[in-house]
């Protein structure tokens, strides 16, 4: 795999995840005046439970900022290695990937967060579930198609010049 390739796929991952968190911060800032630490220790308690990730102080926020990124990142390789089964996803990322932001939506939220140590019994919020269907497709669906795309034009640029 070419340099530029992995170059587009970390970059897409550093975009998309900034986008998810700085969404998320600025939401929970808005609405309930959460700390930012809070929101970085909630996506370690997925690995970590609620009460484990809260104690944790600022280690278990630096965990969560790399857990978060690096489900970001996989987010936009997932995207990427779909495109080169299916090049329509390739010809078309801002359509497929808003299409693909909704799958990534209801992923996380329906099967991986249920599964983590942070699933929660309580119902969201319906200003939170609609605001962050349309942030999955157009923050992070979009750009993961897009950074996704241009690794798979770049692996293709690539193979032709051999």
């Amino acid at each position: 795999m070419q340099k530029s390739t992995w170059a587009n796929l970390l970059l897409g991952g550093l975009v998309v995840g900034t986008f998810d968190i700085t969404y998320a911060i600025t939401f929970w800032k808005l609405m309930r005046d959460v700390a930012p630490i809070r929101i970085l220790q909630s996506v370690a308690a997925g690995l970590l439970g609620r009460e484990a990730a809260r104690a944790g102080g600022v280690q278990t926020a630096l965990l969560g900022t790399f857990l978060h990124y690096f489900i970001a990142t996989t987010i936009v390789i997932v995207y990427w290695i779909a495109c080169r089964y299916l090049p329509l996803l390739a010809r078309h990322p801002i359509l497929c990937g808003a299409v693909y932001g909704i799958g990534v939506y209801l992923v996380m939220n329906y099967v991986v967060v249920p599964l983590s140590a942070a699933r929660s019994t309580t119902k969201p919020m319906a200003i939170w579930v609609v605001c962050s269907v349309i942030v999955h497709m157009f923050l992070i669906g979009v750009p993961a198609a897009w950074f996704a795309s241009r690794a798979v034009t770049t692996v293709s640029a690539g193979n032709s010049a051999a």
